[in-house]
């Protein structure tokens, strides 16, 4: 049986059973049926029922935002905005996966040679509890749109939200099981991806998760996509509008309370900054206003479950131990953490070689351009890296420099339906979004005629 638990008020709020053995089975065969039916569909009825589907987002966005905020504690407005991005989503492969997925004509000694782009089928998607709706919707437009059907094991603790996606799936029109939900414990999906109905499989999570779920599907041969964790640096130089980039760095750590895999973790200051910046950024992050997630000036809510509220505090403390000092924050009640500022940081102490999943920002000031880039590279993880600068020429100097998936300059790392999305080292690898993503889940097929 699976649950959803309030992580700030500790009710218990749905129970789920779990899908027996044969039930299962009949959700696979079932997707596999759909799929050979939604393959002959055109772009322009996939197309129809996506923005159908954004319409029905967006008429229900906030019933679908309160579910979210009350099982996993995020912040109401930052709910309902994640439930207006995934209709911008399915809006944009709606008008562009036609595009993306034309035949591409190569010119060769053929009479006719080109590529063609033809969906997969039964697309499993394992997602994670932190953006319960838009993890599952930048998955699920570009994988249904190219002709694929999804299959959603999702994060037990936010059963509801994916309930509520697989029946908007269906209000919209999309043929039963072109996209169904799976309620079912990790302890399955290795026998999940094994099993022949099954041809590929995306994963947003952690890395452990990752490692394990790239075994399972390499031993059979199936695609894969890894979207894993991240401790994204926020690099200021001394010439960075100092009022911008206190603003950008503090949603980038703070929005969703901090729980997310691109938040900005690593703070590095320029000496010649590093004072100023500190002591406005110290004033912000006391200002931010914590409290009930259902309430809609709440901009810090809990983390979603206790244990993840425990790790961080180790992190930190083990941290302080180390030699860091707490600017503020620094303490945990329950599932809630307190927005955290951390002076002293060196990169051996956890606030900086980990992840850190919560809002706890860590600051290490450093003196020249080498030594900051080495210090941004300096991680195992390579989702992002923020780059703050008046200074075009540098900007572009050093964008080669950094070992990540994507550079942003004076904005904060996100996610856009236009651009690629991924990561390098243990940050995953292949990439969600834009043409990129939706050429993720096809076969690439070469076509030669010669008469």
């Amino acid at each position: 049986m699976k649950k959803s638990i309030n992580p700030y008020t500790g009710e218990a709020l749905y129970e789920f059973e779990e899908l027996s053995d044969n039930q299962l089975q009949a959700r696979l065969d079932l997707a596999g049926k759909a799929f050979e039916e939604w393959k002959k569909t055109g772009f322009d009825t996939r197309a129809g029922l996506m923005k159908k589907l954004a319409a029905g987002l967006r008429e229900n966005a906030v019933d679908y935002a309160r579910t979210i905020s009350m099982e996993m504690g995020k912040p109401i407005s930052q709910a309902i905005a994640e439930v207006e991005k995934c209709a911008w989503v399915c809006e944009y492969y709606a008008d562009q996966a036609a595009v993306y997925l034309r035949e591409e004509v190569i010119d060769t000694e053929a009479d006719r040679s080109l590529v063609l782009f033809e969906p997969l089928g039964v697309v499993l998607a394992i997602m994670p509890w932190n953006y319960p709706f838009w993890q599952v919707f930048r998955f699920a437009a570009p994988a249904l749109m190219a002709g694929n059907v999804g299959i959603l094991k999702h994060a037990s603790n936010v059963m509801k939200s994916a309930g509520n996606i697989e029946k908007l799936f269906l209000s919209a029109g999309f043929p039963a099981g072109c996209f169904q939900n799976l309620v079912l414990g990790s302890d399955r999906i290795e026998g999940l991806i094994k099993n022949p109905a099954v041809k590929a499989v995306t994963l947003t999570g952690s890395k452990a998760a990752g490692a394990s779920v790239a075994a399972f599907a390499g031993s059979q041969v199936k695609k894969s996509v890894l979207e894993l964790g991240g401790s994204n640096a926020l690099l200021v130089f001394d010439d960075a509008d100092l009022n911008q980039s206190v603003q950008t760095c503090l949603q980038a750590r703070f929005q969703n309370t901090g729980q997310s895999c691109i938040a900005g973790k690593r703070l590095l200051l320029q000496k010649g900054i590093a004072e100023r910046f500190t002591a406005r950024l110290l004033e912000e992050v006391k200002a931010l206003k914590s409290g009930d997630p259902l309430k809609e000036d709440t901009y810090i809510g809990v983390l979603a479950r206790e244990d993840l509220a425990k790790e961080l505090q180790r992190q930190v403390d083990d941290s302080v131990s180390m030699g860091a000092r707490i600017l503020t924050g620094g303490k945990r009640q329950g599932a809630y953490y307190a927005p955290t500022l951390l002076g002293g940081v060196t990169p051996e102490m956890p606030v900086f070689r980990e992840e850190t999943f919560g809002p706890a920002l860590a600051v290490t000031v450093f003196d020249t351009e080498e030594e900051g880039v080495a210090l941004v590279n300096n991680s195992e993880f390579g989702l992002g890296v923020s780059v703050f600068t008046s200074d075009r020429e540098r900007a572009e100097r050093l964008v080669p420099l950094f070992y990540e998936g994507s550079v942003f300059v004076n904005e904060l790392v996100k996610s856009d339906p236009r651009l690629p999305f991924g990561g390098v080292k243990t940050s995953g690898y292949g990439r969600e979004l834009s043409g990129h993503g939706i050429q993720e889940f096809v076969n690439k097929k070469t076509v030669y005629y010669k008469f």
